[in-house]
Order: C-alpha cells, then structure tokens, then sequence
C-alpha cells in the first residue's frame, strides 16, 4: 500500500513538470510554423554530415500541429511513470533513448528529414516492457498494464505501413529504450565511455532545467 500511496504522490507531483515539457513542444511547433518550417532540416537526414545535428534536435520538431499532438498525449502519460524513478534518471534515459535511436536512424534510415518524439515515445515503451521483464513487482506488473491497456495502440508504430512515417525511428527508438532498462538494471555493464557519450545531452539539460553548476 505504501508503494502504491508513493506512485500516486510521485504522479501527482510531476504533472507540472510534464506539462510544461508538452507546452515547450508546442511553442516550438508554433515558432516553427510561424517561420514556415524551416527548422525542420534539424531533423535527422540519414548519412549526412549536416543530418547528425538532427540526433539532438529531431525529437523536439514535429511535422504539424496534428503530429505533435498525436505524440503529446502518449508522452505526458510515459513521462510522468518515468518521472517516479527521479529528475536525473529520466533524463538521463531520455538522452540515451534519443542519441541510439537517433544515431540508429542517421545510419540506416530511409533518404528523408526524420522528426518528431515518436522514437522517445516508443523508447519509453520499450523501457518500461524490458525493466518489467527483469522486475515484475506487483506495481510494475500495474504501470505496465495501464500502459498497456491505454497505449498500447502506439505499439503499431513499429509497422512500416505509412511512407509519410518514419517507423525506422519509432524501432531504433523502441529498441533504444530496452537497452537503456538493461544499462540502469545491471549499470555494472554499462560501459564508461559510453556513458559519457549517451548521458551527454542529457547532463547537460538537466544542470540547464535545474540550474545545476
């Protein structure tokens, strides 16, 4: 009961947090569309030198007002179960999650501008699935279920059916976030150097969020 009591503290306690995340989103997307997209050639352009900045950035853009809110309303759920584990640990697997998935999708991805947060939405997916694997308490068996139940449907993402789709990004993603589960479950296995390169992006926007030195 005392851990279930925590996880409906913890929820209640990161709602802001996570909305403002959504709000920033949207007012990128708005700028964006203000200047007729052209912070688009952000995005992830496959085998290009000027496409890796897309690895960063490409999760922050979006397509359309009707893409971002596609992503907008399973990434509030996914980032708020996150959030239970700690600030510096959902950073931290955001980061990950966005520099293999993205790295993934520069290498082997389809000749087209890939944005969008679909690949994070996906890798938080694919984290919760494979730490529930190796820790099926009674309240991740819960979380996952919920999440299952509600959002499960984003799992369709990972079908190539749409061109218009980058479903590349949305399994590079996916399998990003099962390794991240691995390297926070069993961090003796997480390799120091890259750790430095996945936790990176992430460091850096948690001491710029928190104002950390």
């Amino acid at each position: 009961m005392d851990e279930l009591n925590n996880f409906i503290y913890m929820m209640n306690h990161n709602l802001e947090f996570s909305g403002s995340i959504i709000l920033f989103l949207l007012g990128i997307q708005i700028f964006n569309t203000l200047t007729g997209n052209i912070f688009l050639i952000l995005g992830i352009i496959p085998r290009k030198w000027y496409g890796l900045p897309g690895i960063i950035f490409s999760p922050f853009l979006h397509g359309g007002f009707t893409h971002l809110l596609f992503n907008s309303v399973p990434m509030f759920i996914l980032m708020n179960v996150l959030l239970m584990q700690g600030y510096i640990s959902f950073f931290l697997v955001s980061s990950q999650i966005a520099v293999m998935g993205g790295v993934a999708t520069w290498l082997l991805g389809r000749n087209a501008i890939h944005v969008g947060a679909s690949g994070l939405v996906l890798g938080y997916m694919g984290y919760f699935i494979v730490f529930w694997y190796f820790d099926q308490s009674a309240v991740n068996t819960a979380i996952l279920i919920v999440l299952l139940y509600y959002i499960g449907g984003i799992l369709m993402g990972l079908m190539p059916d749409d061109p218009s789709v980058s479903w590349e990004g949305h399994v590079y993603g996916f399998i990003a976030g099962g390794i991240s589960a691995i390297f926070n479950i069993f961090p003796a296995y997480y390799p120091k150097l890259l750790s430095k390169f996945l936790d990176m992006p992430g460091i850096i926007l948690y001491r710029l969020v928190f104002h950390q030195g």
